[in-house]
């Protein structure tokens, strides 16, 4: 208490003292303040840096497993593992725009009923788009166009055991065929037109002039992807070209590497391609998004399209994972697929309509978008 009177009459004292400063001691204090404002440091607000720079990274792991005890209605133990990336760069500044896009596919399984690792998924396609934009949704652009996988594919006929036996794991791997590889089929575009974004979830691409090459490395697959003969074919290459060609072999994998040597190993390509990529966020746990490619060649039919389209499913389920449905679906008239059911009538193989579809659970993380 003692120290809280001291307090209220050193208060009271200064109060009182107010009146006795005199008219000119007050002026002078206020000059000397508005002095001291004016002399003080002007502080400036800079404005934020430019972003022109955006990125995005989408990453799904998915992971299925089947065992079976006792299990009646019969089965095989498998595992199945997929991975799925999806990266985005993109640049805008002004009227200048570049576009980038990598996805990736991979994924094995293995079954118990073949005792070897098999390839179920394998798919690389990059794209980058650089353009001037003409008007608010619309832009002058190049595109270029890579698809590609990394590892050979097969298929599996059953192997046939001389003991009768169930076939070893070495005589799985010596029975199955070679169907792609690494660069066989690769694909490589450049193409000149227009991009059309009429909102946040469409982008569609139209290239009149688009050139690229069709490559296969691997010769035993040159004639299955629709390579041509090479010209300059010495006679004697000529005549054992007609001979192995006329020849009945047990199965299109050793004809081709009977004949591939005698092709070249890419095609020129001329013609139109179109591309349509929408991504939908339908909420906060559920988008879709779908890519569309068509190509026309000039030189070669071009009423034959070649299609690519993909389709991808996500739902989230939970923080960090989700159910994924996708599709990809392939035409490519250049492309010849045998089948045991009528390799009679069609040994060389024909034109099909490549699909494939996959439902998965499993672990997806997205990286936040950066931007600098």
């Amino acid at each position: 208490m003692k120290a809280i009177k001291i307090l209220f009459a050193a208060a009271a004292a200064m109060l009182l003292s107010i009146p006795s400063f005199g008219q000119e001691d007050a002026q002078k204090a206020a000059e000397e303040a508005a002095k001291a404002i004016s002399s003080a440091p002007e502080v400036k607000v800079e404005a934020p840096k430019p972003v022109y720079w955006t990125r995005t990274l989408t990453t799904n792991l998915n992971f299925i497993q089947t065992g079976y005890t006792n299990w009646a209605k019969g089965g095989y133990n498998n595992v199945v593992l997929k991975a799925y990336l999806d990266g985005n760069a993109n640049y805008e500044k002004d009227k200048l725009i570049w576009k980038n896009r990598l996805q990736i596919d991979y994924g094995f399984l293995y079954s118990e009923d073949k005792p070897i690792i098999q390839k179920n998924t394998d798919r690389l396609l990059f794209e980058s788009t650089a353009g001037y934009k003409a008007t608010s949704t619309m832009s002058y652009t190049a595109k270029f166009t890579f698809q590609n996988q990394f590892t050979n594919g097969f298929t599996y006929p059953t192997p046939v055991n001389p003991a009768g036996d169930e076939p070893t794991r070495k005589e799985w791997k010596d029975a199955r065929l070679l169907k792609s590889g690494f660069f066989s089929p690769a694909i490589v575009t450049l193409g000149l037109g227009i991009d059309w974004v009429p909102n946040k979830w469409l982008t569609v691409n139209f290239a009149p002039l688009t050139g690229g090459f069709a490559i296969v490395k691997r010769e035993s697959l040159r004639p299955t992807y629709g390579m041509k003969v090479k010209k300059n074919l010495s006679d004697a290459e000529k005549e054992a070209f007609e001979k192995a060609s006329a020849q009945t072999y047990d199965n299109y994998v050793l004809k081709g590497e009977a004949i591939g040597m005698y092709y070249y190993p890419g095609r020129f390509e001329f013609g139109a391609q179109l591309t349509a990529d929408a991504n939908m966020q339908i909420n906060d746990n559920f988008t879709a998004a779908t890519h569309l490619l068509l190509f026309s060649d000039y030189l070669r039919k071009p009423l034959n399209l070649r299609v690519n389209w993909d389709t991808r499913l996500f739902w989230r389920v939970a923080k960090y994972f989700s159910l994924n449905f996708t599709t990809n679906l392939i035409y490519d008239d250049t492309v010849l697929i045998v089948q045991e059911k009528d390799a009679e009538q069609y040994p060389d193989g024909r034109r099909r309509i490549q699909f494939m579809e996959n439902f998965a659970f499993g672990f997806t993380y997205t990286f936040a978008s950066k931007k600098n």
